[in-house]
């Protein structure tokens, strides 16, 4: 006689507790994120500022995988377009701040959170793995960041200089910081 399948015995109160702990764990990984935002050092030769917010999308994207980690940075983005005090305090907040220097850095969260996410559920959850997966979201974060800079300055030079060259030592950081973490709580899952 065959076995039932584990997933027709939950209950739907059993459905209901899960789909509620999955959205307080969104909208908690986006807190993170605005928390994290907060934690910032204003440079004076860049509208960029030095963040941890990123180190928070990076993290999200491999704690959550890849389809929460977008539906957190996609939260994130809507309650800073509301005008919630949830981006980085440097800038004007709301749209505006979507709109303005930083605003492609913004507008990618979503996307580097699902790409993070994406690669590293993909296999074993080693530290490489985590590794690799934040630094290839944390290079499609530049580019979107990049992007928009060209956008706004019409100079490569210049985007470059404002949203990259002061940021890479600390990204690499941050990537590594986050890869770290996310490996040793795969770990701690496992046991």
């Amino acid at each position: 006689m065959a076995k039932p399948a584990v997933g027709t015995l939950t209950s739907p109160q059993d459905r209901l507790l899960d789909t509620v702990r999955q959205v307080a764990v969104v909208v908690g990984a986006s807190v993170f994120v605005a928390v994290c935002a907060h934690v910032t050092i204003p440079l004076p030769f860049t509208p960029v500022p030095l963040t941890v917010q990123d180190f928070a999308v990076l993290l999200v994207g491999l704690m959550l995988g890849s389809k929460r980690g977008f539906a957190a940075l996609a939260l994130y983005l809507a309650e800073g377009a509301t005008g919630l005090p949830v981006f980085s305090p440097t800038g004007p907040g709301g749209i505006a701040q979507i709109l303005g220097p930083t605003g492609g850095y913004l507008m990618v969260y979503p996307l580097v959170a699902a790409l993070a996410g994406f690669i590293f559920e993909r296999g074993a959850r080693t530290f490489a793995r985590a590794a690799i997966s934040g630094l290839l979201a944390q290079i499609l974060l530049f580019a979107g960041g990049l992007s928009w800079l060209y956008f706004l300055t019409h100079s490569l030079a210049k985007a470059a200089y404002l949203g990259l060259y002061w940021f890479i030592a600390a990204s690499v950081i941050k990537v590594m910081f986050a890869a770290a973490i996310a490996d040793r709580w795969s770990r701690v899952g496992k046991a």
